[in-house]
C-alpha cells in the first residue's frame, strides 16, 4: 500500500511537527531542516534531527546542494540536482517528497528557497530513481548508478574529482514506463522565455484606413470653421 501523492511541506517538517528555520544566506541559501521522522535522500536515510541545506560554494555552479549536521561539523551528502522552476516563488520555505510504499522514508524531491523561482531538484542513482518514477508516476531526473558513492565523499570545493564526475554525469529522466530519455526531454531546465515582441495577427491595413478618417474629419472641421469666420 502506498501514500497519496507527493507531499508538499511549506514550512514544515516530515510528520509536521517541526519547522525548517530560514537561517540562510542568501549566497548559499542556507536553511535549517528538523525532520521529526526519517527521510531519505540520494544514497541514504537520514534519521529524525536537525540538518542544514545548502548550496556549494560557487560562482558558476549553482545546483551542487550539501547536506550538513547541524553543527556543520558533519557532511552527510554532495548532491546534484537540477533546476526545479515554478512560476510564482513562495515566501517560505518549501520541501517537497516524493511517494514511497508505506513504511519507508519519505524521499527528498525538491528544495525551494524563499522567493526563488527556482528550486534544486534532487537527482537520485537511475535504480532508485526508476522505483520512485513508478511508485509516484512521473520522471525523475538519474544519473549512473555507479555514480552513487560519490554523493558520500567529502566534499570542499568544486574541484573535486568525484563532484567533477558528477557534474559530467550524463544525466536522464525515468518515466513510470520504465523508459529511459533525455532529461531535457521531460523537465524544463530553464525559466520560460516570453517572445520578444507579439506576433503580428493582423496587417496595418485597418490603422492606415483610420488615420485616413482622421484626416477627412479633420479637414472638414477646419473647412467649417473657415467659412464661419469669412
Amino acid at each position: 500500500m502506498k501514500s497519496s501523492g507527493i507531499i508538499t511541506f511549506v514550512c514544515m517538517a516530515v510528520l509536521g511537527t517541526a519547522l525548517p528555520q530560514a537561517k540562510a544566506d542568501d549566497w548559499n541559501q542556507k536553511t535549517v531542516f528538523t525532520f521529526s521522522g526519517p527521510v531519505e535522500i540520494p544514497g541514504q536515510v537520514l534519521l529524525p534531527g536537525t540538518y542544514v541545506f545548502r548550496v556549494m560554494d560557487s560562482q558558476s555552479d549553482r545546483y551542487i546542494v550539501q547536506v550538513f549536521n547541524k553543527g556543520e561539523n558533519h557532511l552527510y551528502g554532495t548532491f546534484l540536482t537540477i533546476p526545479d522552476y515554478r512560476l510564482k516563488p513562495r515566501g517560505k520555505t518549501v520541501i517537497t517528497f516524493e511517494e514511497r510504499a508505506a513504511g519507508s522514508p519519505e524521499a527528498v524531491k525538491a528544495w525551494f528557497y524563499p522567493g526563488r523561482n527556482y528550486g534544486h531538484e534532487f537527482v537520485y542513482p537511475k535504480l532508485k530513481a526508476v522505483e520512485l518514477a513508478k511508485v509516484n508516476n512521473q520522471p525523475v531526473p538519474s544519473m549512473p548508478a555507479e555514480l552513487a558513492p560519490n554523493t558520500t565523499m567529502p566534499a570542499t570545493t568544486m574541484q573535486e574529482p568525484h563532484v567533477v564526475a558528477m557534474k559530467q554525469a550524463p544525466l536522464k529522466a525515468q518515466k513510470p514506463t520504465q523508459e529511459e530519455v533525455e532529461v531535457a526531454e521531460v523537465f524544463l531546465l530553464s525559466a520560460p522565455e516570453l517572445p520578444a515582441s507579439l506576433p503580428k495577427t493582423a496587417s496595418s491595413l485597418p490603422l492606415v484606413a483610420l488615420i485616413g478618417l482622421l484626416a477627412f474629419v479633420s479637414a472638414r472641421l477646419l473647412r467649417y470653421a473657415g467659412a464661419k469666420w469669412i
